[in-house]
């Protein structure tokens, strides 16, 4: 165990993955809040924790408990986050950490005032293979960094039902999958200067595709393609005129990549080796953080998680999709 005590906020299932990688790498997750008894006994039952909270309200009021790991659908994150942050606790807040930037300002300026960490649970930055690219990167072995391409594409529901396709969940393909590329076009190349979307809308006015042209500083162009209806490669790249690095399927879960010379020679080659799902490196750096007193973040500050929700806030402008929450 490494100190910090962990509380699951919600049974869904991200809050199984990460729970059983929790486990996985010796964590200590101590209690588990649902909104019904059952679930949250269940699910304690399931990872062996020992104690079971029917609401999220006394969750947060368990004593022992030193960081939350908030699962609920984002349009609730905000509220969770706040009332965890009010309690005194830590927060580790499932992507997309709010529904728009107004509300990931709110977390972060909560979590400030009261001296507790809030950090958005983008777990692909901290995963090994990721760690190594941004090494490349830094190094400069990539030469002047041209472009850089992602994908997230999935089959997922056509059912207007499906929290994807309802807009009062905060249903789209941006804000659950998008967000993915997005985020790693700002790790890679930084904030965008312009901001280029086109998206295709489905039945119930959430977007089901939706595509994105960046322009970073010094030139760089990013771009990237999501959607909720179709699958793809789910597969990365960015490119240098001295070399590039494409990143196998599925890019943002642990793979494997290479450093490809601008001839074709292989300079690298990087295969993943990493037990379960590998969300337990975010929570890894959460406790390493606190145990810092760097409440700020480093691998995804939380003052680039705001800006990110920022990016996002924007692509939705371009292409028309308002949340009922927003109105």
């Amino acid at each position: 165990m490494t100190g910090l005590r962990w509380g699951i906020l919600a049974t869904g299932g991200i809050a199984h993955a990460f729970t059983h990688d929790l486990r996985t790498a010796g964590l200590d997750p101590v209690a588990v809040g649902s909104r019904t008894a059952a679930s949250a006994q269940a699910f304690a039952d399931e990872f062996s924790i020992p104690r079971a909270h029917g609401g999220y309200d006394a969750l947060l009021a368990d004593p022992d408990v030193d960081i939350v790991y908030i699962a609920t659908p984002h349009p609730m994150h905000a509220e969770n986050a706040l009332a965890a942050i009010r309690a005194g606790k830590h927060v580790l807040v499932e992507k997309p950490f709010a529904l728009n930037a107004a509300e990931a300002a709110a977390i972060r300026d909560a979590a400030a005032a009261r001296g507790v960490l809030a950090m958005e649970a983008m777990w692909t930055r901290y995963l090994p293979h990721m760690e190594r690219v941004r090494e490349i990167v830094g190094s400069g072995a990539l030469g002047e960094i041209r472009a850089l391409t992602a994908d997230h594409t999935q089959k997922i529901s056509a059912d207007p039902a499906h929290r994807l396709n309802a807009l009062d969940l905060g249903g789209g393909a941006l804000l659950d999958l998008g967000v993915y590329p997005v985020s790693f076009a700002w790790d890679i190349l930084g904030a965008p200067e312009s901001v280029v979307a086109s998206a295709r809308l489905g039945e119930t006015g959430a977007d089901t595709e939706v595509a994105t042209i960046f322009t970073h500083s010094g030139g760089a162009i990013s771009t990237s393609v999501t959607s909720s209806r179709a699958a793809g490669p789910n597969t990365a790249a960015i490119v240098g005129t001295e070399a590039r690095i494409e990143i196998d399927r599925v890019w943002y879960t642990p793979t494997s990549f290479r450093m490809i010379a601008p001839d074709g020679t292989v300079r690298e080659t990087y295969v993943s080796d990493v037990a379960g799902r590998g969300m337990q490196y975010q929570a890894i750096a959460a406790e390493r953080l606190v145990a810092e007193g760097n409440l700020a973040g480093d691998a995804l500050p939380i003052d680039e998680t705001v800006a990110i929700m920022g990016t996002l806030d924007d692509i939705r402008r371009r292409i028309g999709v308002v949340y009922p929450q927003e109105r």
